[in-house]
């Protein structure tokens, strides 16, 4: 099995692993963030730990694994960015709900939704994974999903109405999507408190273990 490092690009933060450590290094994002701002900080931080390849979770459309949009909560330039040249090693980039789902998946129909600066979706089903852009999509009042349910709708609501909006959108996407389950991740899953039948919090480390799995 290659040893691999695994860059989980975030709207707040960008978190690497790489096989074999122990612990998780991140450092700050934000809409300043460059490919190229992003790539030497992870190189830096990853001094010391061995890896033959790389695996990214990127937080926009990635279409047969190319970048095809830039990021909404990130500076311009990733659509045609070279990673594979900018860390002289093999790269695979994944939309990085669909990483998160990946690590998070246990058989079946599984619907996973990350609640992080934004709102990241992706099916997988039998084992097939697939991003998808719901949180952009209309929601209430002229405004997306993520508007709601991302942090956004978080600081202009506060948590208790946060909640209910994110409850409300689950149960929305049960009916549309008929998953098995449905898992929650991101940074503010764990506001939820207790998750009906049906649903799960995802496991923190999911991102990593799905970066590592686009490599078996």
């Amino acid at each position: 099995m290659k040893k691999i490092l695994c860059i989980d690009v975030g709207g707040t933060h960008v978190k690497l692993l790489a096989s074999g450590a122990g612990e998780s290094r991140k450092f700050k994002s934000g809409p300043s963030l460059t490919p190229d701002a992003m790539v030497s900080k992870a190189k830096e931080l990853a001094v010391g730990w061995d890896y033959e390849a790389v695996s990214i979770g990127y937080p926009g459309v990635v279409l047969r694994g190319q970048i095809v949009s830039d990021p909404p909560h990130l500076a311009p330039g990733w659509v045609g960015f070279d990673f594979g040249q900018a860390l002289a090693r093999p790269v695979r980039v994944i939309n990085d709900a669909a990483m998160q789902a990946l690590g998070d998946y246990q058989g079946g129909r599984m619907l996973f939704l990350g609640l992080g600066t934004g709102l990241g979706a992706a099916m997988v089903v039998d084992g097939r994974v697939e991003a998808m852009e719901l949180g952009h999509l209309p929601y209430r009042r002229g405004l997306a999903y993520e508007d709601y349910v991302g942090i956004a709708g978080l600081k202009r609501m506060g948590e208790k109405k946060w909640r209910k909006h994110v409850w409300a959108v689950v149960e929305l996407w049960r009916l549309a999507l008929a998953p098995d389950t449905v898992v929650l991740g991101g940074g503010n899953a764990a506001r939820l408190g207790r998750a009906p039948e049906g649903v799960r919090l995802g496991d923190n480390a999911a991102a990593f273990k799905g970066g590592f799995q686009l490599w078996d």
